[in-house]
């Protein structure tokens, strides 16, 4: 972002460039195509109690439907199911889903319209002295706090906390433990869905499509059990029959959308049986420690191998209501860590907050290219030596070959 600011000062000296015409070349960098879907909330459908939550988000394209059923009954959990259908819908048995036996008590009717399914289980917190080393796997057992296991905290009613025209929610959750001093402060997880392709507003400015949702992370408040205390967030995927997920990192030169980030990390879903289906979890490698998000804020985003044996789903996530009995027999199940924080800063113990935002959606994940407004830059900031090289060459040529024309052959 630095050298494009260097570059825009560069050429606004130059009486040969409009940099208007350059912001109107800018802005005309988007999806044409304008797809759309139409996408409504649904909150606890089938149920007057507000006791539970549970949020569908039905997002209706042509001749398909995307399902997001987001969940705090247990642990926090998103299932996506992919369907053929325009007219797909959710079933819930509330008996059977509070019951201890949930299996099978959530199902996206007609079954045969269901092409791709997955889920995303935000199990716990963990929270370590990062003094010496913020890395997790490096962190000694005994410089570990008690866990946070979400799937044990008490989630307050989504109702109030939901918005039909801006597409969001926020489930808003407290430790339960008598040992836990949460004081006044929180876990969140605000869900925003997408009718179509833009560009957040607000850092990290992800990319999103109107294939996906997005799902920020939200600690404010919990007071620090350390002087020196970072958190790290574990992600338990299920890949449907057998699948499997691939963790991928994009390096790229341009931070123009994120400044000083140039790594967008994501898990994919590798495709089983010769399938087309796909889905994806999509971060950028930063959280933010204010909620303004702004440049200043930005904390060190650290994530770790995936590990895909020995993985367990918690046994209150929907996960099982959907994908039933023996679900890590039957599907794939692979975990995730995110750390926040490096030892050279302590902006969670100045501010008590952190944020952390990341995309889940079905098909290929939104990919970042340079903008056109960029482009252009280059294109003029590179073009213009080259310009200038050839033309003085050319200049210095002919002046050369008129000097010696200028002589009369001796005989």
């Amino acid at each position: 972002a630095k050298n494009c600011d260097t570059g825009i000062n560069m050429l606004v000296g130059r009486r040969w460039v409009s940099l208007p015409l350059l912001w109107l070349v800018g802005s005309l960098a988007g999806d044409p195509a304008g797809y759309r879907r139409k996408v409504s909330l649904e909150y606890n459908p089938g149920s007057n109690s507000s006791s539970d939550n549970l949020l569908h988000v039905r997002a209706v394209g042509h001749n398909d439907t995307i399902h997001y059923v987001w969940s705090t009954i247990g642990a926090p959990t998103v299932l996506l199911v992919y369907t053929g259908s325009e007219n797909s819908t959710l079933h819930v048995n509330w008996t059977k889903l509070l019951s201890p036996s949930p299996f099978g008590a959530i199902n996206i009717e007609p079954a045969s319209s269901v092409l791709y399914s997955t889920a995303v289980i935000f199990t716990k917190v963990f929270e370590y002295n990062g003094a010496n080393t913020s890395d997790l796997f490096k962190v000694p057992v005994d410089e570990f706090y008690p866990t946070y296991n979400l799937a044990n905290f008490t989630w307050e009613s989504l109702g109030g906390k939901m918005n039909e025209t801006m597409l969001t929610a926020t489930f808003q959750g407290v430790s339960s433990s008598p040992h836990e001093a949460f004081g006044n402060g929180s876990i969140s997880f605000q869900v925003t869905a997408y009718e179509e392709s833009s560009r957040d507003t607000r850092l990290p400015h992800l990319l999103h499509t109107a294939n996906c949702s997005k799902v920020n992370f939200i600690m404010s408040g919990v007071p620090p059990r350390g002087n020196h205390s970072r958190f790290a967030l574990e992600i338990v995927t299920v890949e449907e029959r057998e699948g499997r997920k691939q963790l991928e990192s994009l390096r790229s030169i341009d931070d123009e959308y994120t400044p000083t980030i140039f790594e967008m990390a994501q898990l994919v879903s590798v495709p089983h049986n010769h399938s087309t289906t796909s889905s994806f979890l999509q971060w950028k490698t930063t959280a933010y420690s204010s909620q303004r998000a702004e440049r200043a804020d930005t904390i060190h985003c650290q994530y770790y191998p995936l590990q895909t044996t020995n993985c367990t789903v918690p046994s209150s996530s929907i996960a099982h209501a959907y994908f039933g009995e023996e679900l890590e027999s039957h599907h794939g199940v692979a975990a995730i860590n995110i750390s926040f924080g490096s030892e050279d800063s302590e902006a969670y113990e100045e501010r008590h907050y952190l944020s952390w935002s990341a995309l889940i959606g079905f098909g290929e994940p939104p990919k970042d290219t340079f903008s056109t407004l960029v482009i252009a830059i280059l294109a003029v900031g590179l073009g213009t030596p080259v310009v200038l090289l050839v033309g003085g060459s050319i200049t210095a040529l002919v002046t050369r070959k008129k000097r010696y024309s200028e002589y009369e052959p001796i005989n």
